[in-house]
C-alpha cells in the first residue's frame, strides 16, 4: 500500500469512527407548550405558559449523555420599528437621530438553564443566535441594510426600550431540568403582547456542541369585541375611521348635554 492509500484509508477510519460516535450519541427532543392558543379580551392582564419536555434516545440501544444545556427562545411576531434619540435642544428635548429596526421580533424571550456564556463558545452564539447580543436585528444605516455590533447605541437603546415593557428578556436559569433528562421552562406573555403567531426554537447543547433541535409554535389571538374592532381597523379603515369620529362627536355631544348649566 502506498503512502497516499495509507494516508486515505486512515482518514477513513477516523471519519467512520466520529461517525459512529455521533450515532452512539444521537438525542431528540420531545417537546410541548401548555397552551397553543392564547385569547386576548377585554380584562387580559398577561399570562405565562409552560413549556416542557424530555430529550429522548434517536435511536434503540443509543446511551444518552450524562448532562445538557437547553436554550429556548421564543420569538413573536415580526415587523419594522424606529428607535429614535433625543437631545435638549434650546431648553426643550426634541429627536435628533434615528434607526429603523427591519422586520424584527415584537416580542423576544430567550431562556436557558445556566448563563449562555458558559453553554457554547462564542463563535457558536454567534450563529446559533444565542442570546439578545447575538440575535440578528436588522437595521437601515443610511442606503444599507445590516446588523451592528452589540454595543451599537441603537441597537442597545432598542433592546432596553422592549425589555421595560417587558417584550424582550432573557433568563439565564429559567430552564430548570428536573430530571437529567425532564425540563420545563415558563414564557411569560405580558399584557401589551402582540397579536400573531409565535416560535418556540429549542436547542440542546452538550458539552459546548448543539446535540439537538425543535420547534413548536403557539398563538396569540383576540376574542369578541376586541377582535370585532381589530379586525375593523385592519379590512376597513375608512368605515372604521368615519365610526370612531362619529363616536367621538356623539360622545362630545351627550357629555355637554349632561354637564350643561341651566
Amino acid at each position: 500500500m502506498t503512502a497516499s492509500l495509507r494516508i486515505i484509508a486512515i482518514a477513513l477510519i477516523a471519519w467512520l469512527a466520529g461517525a459512529a460516535a455521533d450515532r452512539a450519541c444521537a438525542e431528540r427532543l420531545i417537546v410541548s407548550v401548555s397552551n397553543h392558543r392564547v385569547t386576548v379580551t377585554s380584562n387580559y392582564v398577561g399570562e405565562e405558559l409552560v413549556l416542557f419536555g424530555s430529550v429522548e434516545s434517536d435511536g434503540p440501544g443509543q446511551p444518552l449523555r450524562s448532562s445538557y444545556d437547553l436554550v429556548v427562545t421564543v420569538s413573536g411576531p415580526k415587523a419594522d420599528m424606529v428607535t429614535r434619540r433625543k437631545e435638549r435642544r434650546f431648553g426643550i428635548w426634541a429627536n435628533a437621530d434615528s434607526r429603523q429596526f427591519l422586520d424584527v421580533p415584537a416580542y423576544l424571550a430567550i431562556s436557558s438553564n445556566r448563563p449562555i456564556d458558559q453553554i457554547a463558545s462564542p463563535d457558536l452564539r454567534r450563529r446559533q443566535q444565542l442570546g439578545l447580543d447575538n440575535v440578528l436585528l436588522t437595521q437601515r444605516v443610511g442606503t444599507d441594510y445590516a446588523d451592528v455590533v452589540s454595543t451599537d447605541p441603537f441597537r442597545r437603546a432598542f433592546i432596553r426600550l422592549r425589555t421595560e415593557r417587558g417584550l424582550y428578556r432573557e433568563a439565564t436559569s429559567a430552564v430548570t431540568f428536573l430530571t437529567p433528562t425532564l425540563f420545563r421552562t415558563g414564557i411569560p406573555l405580558p399584557a401589551e403582547v402582540p397579536i400573531g403567531t409565535y416560535e418556540v426554537d429549542i436547542k440542546l447543547f452538550a458539552q459546548g456542541a448543539l446535540a439537538a433541535r425543535t420547534q413548536t409554535a403557539f398563538e396569540v389571538v383576540k376574542v369578541g369585541f376586541e377582535q370585532f374592532v381589530a379586525t375593523a381597523a385592519r379590512h376597513h379603515g375608512l368605515i372604521y375611521g368615519v365610526a370612531t369620529a362619529m363616536m367621538a362627536l356623539m360622545t362630545g355631544w351627550l357629555a355637554s348635554v349632561v354637564f350643561r348649566r341651566d
